[in-house]
């Protein structure tokens, strides 16, 4: 923080830590006495699974292929080899790792960039919609899809139009292929992000980087893609499926408009605020060699905050390792956090011409707690788990998990990390 300021975390005399987030001033206080309460309640609405039920839970398993939309792309077998725009005949021909397909209710509309922007899909998107619509059952699947769209919106559009927009739209959702884990018996054993291999969970990043850069290619009147992953129903999931979702806006946001400002005075930003900060204050939880995760300060919900120490700004231009680098970090505290925990994962990064550099960071949230009128009212927020404790539980959690032989290698947990891994390299090139 700069000279004069109040600082961003300290702890009172009775023991009540007061946070300012760094980067949006939210203020934050954890008082004494909150900490020890269960982070979930046992389910109770547990369901014994019958044989072959947990490949069709949900729209998104895998005996329910045909209930989303057309896939653009699917990862396939142990090499994750790509398979591109599988006709809806040929769905069940393999079984993918993971899928990419368009949000049936997208939160911005292919309508949206139609009448807004005058924005028309490409001629390769005409040849796709017509080769889908050719096949009979491809026709019959989109017809379904349109009624639905239809029914939900009040208005019909022709079947040619509905299938343009399904497959040339811009909120793109990737999709896991378990429900739950493998061998489950109930329909309480999800498989979150944390119960991927770390090789699994590589190739669900990269898919999603793909993805990322994909649309941002497609999409010229894109001013930023908001990428990002709700676990469990608590934190906004529509399905208990694990899977992320990305969705082009025709604006930064108001927090990236804030931080370029931010920026424009001080390149170091990230390094000065951020970093730092976790360093002096020993909020740094774990590290790989092109990787930082910390404590994060100022969070209405506990939340870590994964840093790329690339020079690299977009996901899409980081290397193999780089990326394998984050994932791998990102991979250890999902699964430090557990299963039953409901999660936010957002992705940060640079806007494609944005005149200061910004580093790719994943903010992860715990999503434990629900804000309420005392938040409304003083603009607090109550946040039960301060950064301190948040490390402390999370280094024996992942120092246990790699005792297990369920981390990646070349993971360095709490105090084996030293200032070093927090250097962030992202303003190198400015």
């Amino acid at each position: 923080m700069s000279d004069g300021a109040p600082r961003a975390i300290r702890r009172l005399p009775d023991g009540t830590v007061k946070q300012i987030g760094p980067l949006t001033g939210t203020r934050v206080w954890t008082v004494p006495g909150r900490a020890n309460r269960p982070l979930t309640e046992p389910r109770e609405d547990v369901h014994r699974l019958g044989p072959g039920e947990d490949r069709r839970l949900c729209a998104f398993c895998v005996d329910r292929y045909l209930e989303t939309t057309p896939e653009k792309a699917r990862l396939v077998g142990p090499r994750f080899e790509e398979e591109r725009r599988v006709p809806a005949h040929a769905l069940n021909d393999s079984v993918a790792e993971f899928r990419r397909f368009g949000n049936l209710f997208e939160i911005v509309s292919a309508e949206y960039w139609r009448e807004n922007h005058g924005y028309r899909q490409p001629a390769q998107i005409v040849q796709w919609a017509e080769e889908y619509l050719s096949d009979p059952v491809g026709r019959v699947h989109m017809e379904k899809l349109a009624e639905i769209r239809a029914r939900a919106a009040g208005t019909e559009t022709s079947l040619e139009e509905a299938a343009l927009d399904l497959l040339g739209g811009s909120h793109d959702v990737v999709v896991a292929r378990r429900h739950v884990v493998e061998g489950a018996t109930t329909d309480a054993e999800l498989a979150s992000s944390g119960t991927l291999s770390p090789d699994e969970h590589a190739a669900y990043v990269a898919f999603t980087v793909q993805a990322l850069a994909e649309i941002q290619a497609a999409q010229p009147h894109a001013g930023y893609v908001s990428v990002f992953q709700n676990w469990l129903r608590p934190a906004g999931a529509s399905f208990e499926h694990l899977h992320k979702q990305l969705v082009a806006i025709d604006d930064h946001g108001p927090q990236v408009d804030h931080e370029l400002r931010l920026l424009s005075h001080d390149r170091g930003l990230y390094q000065h605020e951020i970093a730092d900060l976790a360093v002096s204050e020993g909020l740094v939880v774990a590290a790989t060699d092109g990787a930082v995760a910390f404590a994060g300060v100022g969070h209405r919900y506990p939340a870590f905050e994964i840093f790329s120490t690339s020079a690299a700004n977009l996901p899409q231009e980081h290397t193999d390792a780089e990326r394998r680098a984050v994932s791998d970090l990102l991979h250890a505290l999902h699964a430090a956090t557990g299963v039953h925990v409901p999660t936010n994962e957002e992705w940060h990064y640079r806007p494609p011409g944005a005149p200061w550099p910004m580093p790719w960071r994943v903010v992860l949230k715990w999503r434990i707690s629900t804000p309420a009128g005392f938040e409304g009212g003083t603009k607090i927020y109550v946040n039960t788990i301060d950064p301190w404790e948040l490390r402390r539980r999370t280094v024996a959690g992942l120092q246990e998990l790699r005792e297990a032989g369920r981390l990646a290698d070349g993971i360095r947990i709490g105090d084996e990390c030293t200032p070093a891994d927090a250097v962030l390299r992202y303003a190198e090139g400015s």
